[in-house]
């Protein structure tokens, strides 16, 4: 296995017509969050098949797939870490996580993030000192930032939702419409598995929270609920 061979069964399955259509809908375009990626138009699910062919590539040319600007190329890279991480030992993921962390430019867009972040970052912090996520949510970084709640989703499976709330609270004047959809999307996961928790924290901040991130936080609330919530917002 080496990066070349990766590298052909990617672009093996480039369209042109859909990378256009990514390259719209992640917002590749001059003066946008994203200007200057390169999408090659391949769809996750095939990008995930041939992350499994290549799990085993070693770290030095999973490397240099991260540094590459096609989009794409740096999602196959990453969907390998998180497969890695999956099988190692405690000294693998020690060397997993800080690569990640080492790489967090790379990680520049919010699939990058959302499909790679708890399954890494979250997993070894869940038993771990985790003031990193707090560090990273005080970063400049718009990614950075969304790494940082996201990674709770790790969290939050295993009923601990207190990084959760805390990292909510903090981002929650967040001047970026993508943090305001994360911690919204965080805060529904949270009600998912206790509504109690969830609805604590909205009565404490939803006056005053982006509309954005209430709407993705009450999105399964009752009709009638989520009509409360918002006559509320200020």
């Amino acid at each position: 296995m080496d990066l070349f061979q990766a590298k052909q069964s990617l672009h093996r399955h480039k369209n042109q017509l859909k990378a256009k259509v990514l390259s719209s809908f992640f917002k590749a375009g001059p003066g946008q969050y994203a200007e200057g990626d390169i999408f090659i138009g391949v769809a996750v699910p095939q990008i995930r098949r041939i992350a499994v062919q290549y799990q085993k590539l070693p770290l030095n040319q999973v490397k240099k797939l991260l540094k590459s600007q096609i989009h794409e190329e740096r999602l196959l890279a990453l969907i390998i870490l998180t497969l890695k991480y999956a099988k190692v030992d405690k000294k693998g993921q020690n060397q997993i996580f800080d690569f990640y962390l080492t790489h967090i430019d790379r990680v520049n867009n919010w699939d990058l993030v959302d499909l790679t972040a708890p399954k890494i970052i979250g997993a070894y912090l869940n038993n771990r000192n985790r003031s990193i996520l707090y560090q990273l949510a005080k970063s400049k970084n718009l990614w950075q930032r969304r790494i940082a709640i996201v990674s709770t989703f790790c969290f939050i499976r295993n009923n601990d939702f207190r990084d959760t709330l805390k990292l909510a609270a903090i981002l929650i004047n967040d001047e970026e419409d993508l943090i305001h959809k994360a911690c919204g999307w965080m805060l529904r996961e949270v009600g998912k598995r206790n509504l109690a928790v969830e609805e604590r924290f909205l009565k404490k901040y939803s006056s005053t929270m982006p509309r954005t991130m209430l709407r993705y936080a009450i999105e399964r609330f009752p009709e009638k609920k989520r009509k409360h919530y918002l006559k509320n917002l200020l």
